[in-house]
């Protein structure tokens, strides 16, 4: 069963400096959530990369989860 969320509580823009709203489309490995899971359109989900991107360089996300 494919849970998707709903675009009402979807940010227009997703800023790589708000952890909170990005660690939401980030699962348990680490990974960046697809776009089936998310319900975010391809220009959303772009943005989104880029922006998880940033902040796992920038250090404000770790690469991998551990434990």
């Amino acid at each position: 069963m494919i849970v998707k969320r709903f675009k009402k509580d979807m940010p227009v823009y997703f800023d790589y400096k708000d952890v909170k709203v990005l660690q939401r489309f980030i699962d348990i490995y680490g990974q960046i959530k697809s776009v089936s899971k998310t319900g975010l359109s391809a220009k959303q989900q772009r943005q989104l990369s880029v922006a998880i991107k940033r902040a796992r360089h920038l250090a404000l996300l770790p690469f991998i989860i551990q434990g």
